[in-house]
């Protein structure tokens, strides 16, 4: 090529390299589950996933979205929207739960609980609840930056589901619930002040409602001022079949009015409730709440709200009475334009120095579990130690695992593993998690390594393992898949050259864990300690329909 034609080449190959290099930055968008339509509509939920006890802001024209995390690392996840229907993961504001000992070890159903979001003075905040230690607040100026470390506002056993407000004398105050397993009494709501820091209660606390006769279980409260009035949002009446509650009053401390905002009514979504209310730029109004399908978790739906009367109404009220019912379709959110497809993380092709924003571990992670290497393409995953204490995998911290992405979806995932010639029994594999969990693994032996198939019933009662080999394996590699199907059926499979996959004669139905949803995700484990680990080098994780 003459340096003419060279030169006039140049500008069109720096364009492909760039367009290529954006392009490959773009998350993708999801295979299994996608809100929005396409066609100025959505159906819900607009997160299939296991997102329970949202809260979410408008800042500006972007909208930030928190839920609980339990004993899950990084925690507080973090969705940014930029029209309430698509959301991507952003990051993390808790990377390593306190106390830290203590969150070493798996805590199933502990840790954070109900969190909000506020923004104040060019600060965003999340407060959030751990029931058996107090409540925390966690800063930040960048919610994709990095946050403070977690500040403890008030110690103290039961103390749940916080959420800040800043009144216009500028006053600050907390509404919060409580948990009956701890504290010893629920069903009701109650407000303290705090400092103008928002780091330290300064009151003892007043109850301002009791829901013991006609909202029990009333939790999740979130704090709002409008037109004179004091508002707290609230779920009642049970996670499966509850309905929405809005408190009102002239004064913090009450009385409150009642009203029943929203219920499941004639519609199939059982239990609508705990969620926030959103406005648009346009002046419209949103309630974000989850709904509660059992082994596919707590999943998030979008519902239209509208003030009358100075009560909000949420979803559609067909007969007038003030009282809303969800939709399944909706006209999108006006935010003024229309934006990408967007949805939360899932498929890992495990090429950056990163693991994908879906990742979390079942307790604080050690920096001796895993290498992402980027150089490779691969993750490698060191066989770790189970815990003396361990029954089984419910008791094992190092599992990294995602949230169910749909309810219908396959996970597959190409892995090479390389056992300590001095040991047997390390493994590596495939899991679907819950109280009761199945996988498929490559486990190491005298003869080789071997494909076997494990189930366990009852895991969080300390169930046994049944397990059956399958294969003895030729080689290293191995293909692993799990298809989930309606009903939360579970069908593993494998294949040794990636085209052919060999069924599990056996199903399994995925189970949720405790107060979260059934997880996917890979282990690597051995029973013995030894001067080195084994090592499982992961190439791929890809959900698919």
């Amino acid at each position: 090529m003459d340096s003419f034609k060279m030169n006039r080449s140049l500008p069109l190959l720096f364009a492909l390299l760039s367009f290529s290099a954006v392009k490959a930055q773009q998350p993708a968008v999801s295979k299994v589950w996608v809100s929005d339509l396409g066609n100025g509509k959505y159906k819900n939920p607009v997160l299939n996933a296991d997102y329970s006890d949202p809260d979410a802001i408008r800042v500006g024209s972007d909208f930030y979205m928190v839920a609980s995390s339990f004993d899950a690392i990084p925690g507080l996840p973090i969705l940014h929207s930029k029209d309430l229907v698509n959301w991507s993961i952003l990051g993390h504001a808790l990377l390593r739960q306190p106390p830290f000992a203590h969150f070493s070890k798996t805590q199933h159903g502990n840790g954070v609980w109900a969190p909000s979001i506020r923004f104040h003075k060019g600060e965003f905040y999340i407060y959030y609840p751990d029931p058996d230690f107090g409540i925390y607040v966690v800063k930040a100026k960048d919610p994709a930056g990095k946050w403070s470390a977690p500040i403890l506002v008030e110690a103290g056993k039961g103390l749940i589901d916080p959420c800040p407000l800043w009144d216009e004398d500028g006053k600050t105050y907390l509404v919060y619930a409580f948990a009956g397993s701890r504290a010893g009494i629920k069903s009701v709501i109650a407000v303290k002040e705090m400092d103008a820091s928002g780091e330290k209660t300064t009151t003892a606390g007043t109850m301002v409602y009791d829901g013991h006769q006609n909202d029990p279980t009333i939790e999740g409260p979130k704090f709002y001022k409008r037109n004179g009035y004091y508002y707290i949002f609230a779920p009642a009446g049970g996670v499966g079949t509850g309905w929405q509650l809005v408190l009102r009053s002239k004064n913090v401390y009450g009385p409150y009015e009642r009203k029943v905002v929203m219920d499941q009514g004639k519609s199939t979504i059982n239990g609508p409730h705990q969620g926030a209310w959103i406005d648009t730029p346009s002046g419209e109004n949103w309630f974000l709440h989850f709904q509660d399908k059992e082994a596919y978790g707590r999943v998030m739906h979008l519902q239209p709200m509208r003030w009358v009367n100075d009560w909000p109404v949420i979803g559609v009220d067909t007969d007038g009475d003030g009282k809303g019912e969800p939709v399944m379709t909706y006209t999108k959110p006006n935010v003024g334009k229309t934006y990408p497809i967007a949805t939360p993380a899932e498929s890992d092709e495990f090429n950056t120095a990163t693991l994908g924003k879906q990742w979390q571990w079942q307790a604080n992670p050690e920096a001796s579990w895993s290498f992402p290497d980027p150089g490779k393409g691969a993750l490698t995953l060191f066989t770790a130690k189970m815990p003396d204490s361990a029954r089984n995998l419910w008791d094992v911290p190092n599992l990294l695992l995602q949230k169910f992405p749909a309810e219908v979806f396959t996970a597959t995932t190409k892995v090479k593993f390389t056992p300590n010639p001095k040991l047997e029994n390390e493994r590596t594999g495939l899991v679907i998690m819950g109280m009761s969990y199945a996988n498929l693994s490559v486990k190491s032996g005298k003869n080789g390594l071997s494909l076997v198939y494990v189930s366990c019933k009852s895991a969080n009662k300390g169930g046994k393992e049944i397990e059956r080999v399958l294969t003895q394996l030729p080689g290293s590699d191995v293909y692993l898949r799990v298809s989930v199907g309606p009903n939360a059926v579970c069908k593993f499979s494998y294949s040794l050259d990636g085209s052919q996959f060999i069924p599990v004669s056996e199903s399994f139905t995925a189970e949720p864990g405790q107060w979260i949803g059934a997880k996917v995700g890979l282990f690597a484990t051995r029973q013995t300690q030894i001067n080195d680990s084994g090592y499982a080098a992961y190439d791929w994780f890809r959900i698919t329909p």
